[in-house]
């Protein structure tokens, strides 16, 4: 079956996360991705456990339905072949520190000769523009700078950092939400344009309500563990046996829980009447509800709850969750032959498509794997792949089944 983005070109220059996690899903969703990795130990990945025969299951994880081309663009015919694939591409993506790309004589200015067309997707610490443009950035880093850890944690306790590394993730969200933006619009102009999109920028759009209090208040808000700071109850409850998440996101909701855990007096008391009421007074309520939820088992909530029709859930470990019902029904764990490594466990794709669905067909692959096959296809003949290798403008790899 086609799939949505079948027959659009990818020339992928990222490496680590947040560009590896665009390029994946552009993949998934059919576009043909030539992943171009540095032939000295390429994409740096490639080094990050876990390992399995060797090889990175980190890598492997992010890395699926991509072709490797092993290729020194430092070297004048490294650059030469990166130029013969761009005139034939529709998107180039990068990560690396603004003007690097410039200093090889690659940027968007140059590429943009040769391709009009050509979209050129930037994904940074702190985006091509503005006086920290320069200054390295890690995921670690962009959420200290971007506020997201000053609201995670305990009220009296550090800053926390969010479990999964979401200043990368989310820069890679935005970066394929620009791409496939600009190649909508290039349907209409047939010109392409530059994506410049920044990881302390994608921080900052995903504060939210944080920043609407802020405006109103003009005091920064504080960390508030695991509940809503403004919708009550919406938090973490403490069972019998492990914990509870309780989410009433109305008046209507918090007077059925008042019934159905028949405490009927809360859904009179003026202390907890409308969520205002309920969120200002959250230190006398918050005691009473751990209490009744005390005295039951976690399973023995949720089923209760689920015939009340009230939000609430358990909390997963990754066990659970990857063995969850739900889960499972939507195809969101899967499993895929890695040629050294073996089956592989890895997450599937979240975007369901009714028509030209995704689909994971290849497995993250080999450095340098596909030289042969990509340089064949721009005219390099047997002897001159050879001499690319020897004088270390490609390195090849070949399979090796153990």
């Amino acid at each position: 079956m086609e799939k949505v983005l079948q027959g659009v070109r990818v020339l992928d220059l990222t490496r680590v996360l947040a560009g590896p996690y665009a390029s994946m899903i552009l993949g998934d969703l059919g576009a043909d991705i030539i992943k171009i990795e540095n032939p000295d130990g390429g994409d740096d990945s490639r080094g990050f456990g876990p390992f399995v025969n060797g090889e990175s299951v980190y890598f492997i994880s992010l890395n699926r339905n991509k072709k490797s081309l092993s290729l020194n663009l430092k070297t004048e015919e490294g650059k030469e072949i990166f130029l013969k694939l761009v005139r034939k591409a529709d998107i180039v993506l990068e990560n690396f520190r603004p003007g690097t790309m410039e200093k090889l004589g690659l940027g968007y200015d140059e590429l943009e000769k040769i391709n009009p067309g050509i979209i050129y997707a930037a994904t940074s610490g702190f985006g091509h523009t503005g006086p920290y443009s320069q200054k390295a950035a890690y995921d670690l880093i962009v959420q200290g700078m971007g506020g997201i850890m000053s609201l995670t944690g305990d009220p009296d306790g550090p800053p926390t950092r969010v479990g999964a590394s979401i200043g990368d993730i989310t820069s890679g969200l935005f970066t394929t939400i620009g791409i496939l933006a600009a190649l909508n619009k290039r349907k209409e102009t047939g010109k392409g344009q530059k994506v410049d999109v920044s990881m302390l920028d994608s921080q900052v759009a995903i504060l939210e309500n944080a920043i609407a209090r802020f405006a109103v208040s003009g005091v920064s808000p504080k960390p508030t563990g695991n509940r809503h700071p403004s919708i009550t109850p919406f938090a973490v409850f403490t069972a019998s046996n492990g914990y509870v998440v309780i989410a009433l996101g109305n008046d209507h909701l918090w007077q059925k829980w008042c019934y159905t855990v028949e405490r009927e007096e809360l859904a009179e008391d003026p202390r907890f009447k409308t969520n205002g009421d309920r969120t200002n007074n959250w230190d006398v309520l918050e005691p009473i509800m751990n209490e009744i939820i005390s005295k039951r088992e976690v399973d023995a909530w949720l089923k209760i709850f689920e015939e009340a029709g009230i939000p609430a859930g358990p909390i997963n470990d990754v066990a659970n969750v990857v063995e969850h019902p739900q889960v499972k029904a939507r195809d969101m764990i899967v499993y895929q032959d890695h040629p050294v490594a073996g089956r592989i466990m890895m997450p599937g794709i979240p975007i369901k498509l009714s028509k030209n669905p995704g689909s994971i067909e290849t497995p993250a692959p080999l450095l340098g794997e596909h030289n042969e096959f990509i340089l064949k296809e721009l005219g390099y003949t047997e002897l001159e792949m050879k001499r690319l290798e020897e004088q270390g403008v490609i390195q090849n790899r070949k399979v090796v089944i153990k």
